[in-house]
């Protein structure tokens, strides 16, 4: 081989290093909650099998618990294309559209089973809201069913009254408010410190969320209400999306299908195992009253009728569906 040969070669190599390296699409993903969470654990693999089906031309790079982007500003910042994929709770965009909350109303849908269909009857409209917005839905995983946490046993709503109570959507912010408590938003990784200096007595949250804000160090008993299954959605920047080849936007549609379904098992498995190391660490876990069902089911069907009378036809026409 020729000194030239040999130089020609090196200029071929090096110019298609340089075409895989730019190439490379790398994307930054701001997810709100712990590394040890069932949701992040979820995203991690979904990251992984992108990788690996675009043989890593689409890099998704997880940054968890908000250390990226915190959670109320993750939205807006994948709109704006500050990052071009994250996470968020859906009923967090309540106060912007009608349609984020639906999975939020207490007493609307209770189980697994419920749920599936509400989010199937949700999942257009969802879909095209975000549209509206330049983001596209890769996929929605629930959390498990919701339970009241508090310093003591709560027997009736008037147990509530005047608890300093801890809120983290529009929801949760009208059942503080119609039981008489003390609506104070506050973060997951801040619940801790809220309890522990009296910032809040008592939240309405799953099992997994008090397992990973180790709750049994601040409050002492679960109250196992099942009220809703709230959600997490997954979304990208529809510009950077549509930046992608068909190779890569098919990788990625076919992990989030898989993370989606993973997702939901998950979220079963995890209903149990989390109620059971919250038991495991002393908290008592109460079966809810007759009293205490009475009253949540009251607010449940006043929120619910507050949430139809706000939604339009769209929101109409999504319950119908869902009461089929």
């Amino acid at each position: 081989m020729t000194i030239v040969t040999r130089g020609l070669l090196g200029l071929v190599v090096a110019g298609s290093m340089a075409t895989a390296a730019a190439a490379q699409t790398k994307w930054d993903m701001p997810t709100p909650y712990p590394e040890g969470n069932f949701h992040t654990k979820n995203i991690a693999q979904f990251a992984a099998a992108v990788d690996k089906a675009t043989n890593g031309s689409l890099k998704i790079q997880v940054h968890a618990a908000g250390s990226l982007i915190k959670h109320p500003d993750i939205k807006r910042s994948v709109r704006q294309g500050t990052a071009p994929i994250g996470e968020a709770l859906v009923s967090l965009a309540a106060n912007e559209a009608p349609v984020y909350g639906v999975d939020s109303i207490p007493f609307l849908a209770t189980g697994y089973d419920g749920a599936k269909k509400l989010y199937a009857a949700q999942k257009p409209y969802l879909e095209k809201q975000l549209a509206g917005e330049g983001l596209v839905l890769l996929f929605s995983v629930p959390w498990p069913p919701q339970g009241i946490y508090a310093k003591k046993e709560i027997k009736s709503m008037d147990g509530l009254k005047g608890l300093k109570f801890r809120t983290y959507n529009t929801f949760t912010g009208r059942i503080a408010a119609l039981s008489g408590a003390i609506p104070t938003q506050v973060e997951v990784p801040d619940i801790p410190t809220a309890f522990s200096t009296g910032r809040v007595e008592a939240m309405i949250t799953s099992p997994s969320t008090g397992v990973d804000a180790k709750a049994w160090d601040f409050l002492t008993h679960y109250h196992d209400t099942q009220a809703w299954l709230p959600r997490n959605m997954v979304f990208v920047n529809k510009a950077a999306y549509d930046k992608l080849s068909a190779a890569e936007k098919k990788a990625l549609t076919d992990a989030a299908k898989a993370a989606e379904a993973r997702g939901w098992a998950a979220s079963a498995a995890e209903t149990q195992a989390k109620t059971t190391v919250l038991k495991d660490n002393k908290v008592t876990v109460v079966t809810p009253s007759e009293a205490l069902k009475k009253g949540f089911a009251e607010i449940g069907a006043k929120i619910a009728a507050e949430w139809e009378a706000s939604a339009g036809a769209d929101g109409k026409a999504l319950l119908a569906t869902y009461r089929k």
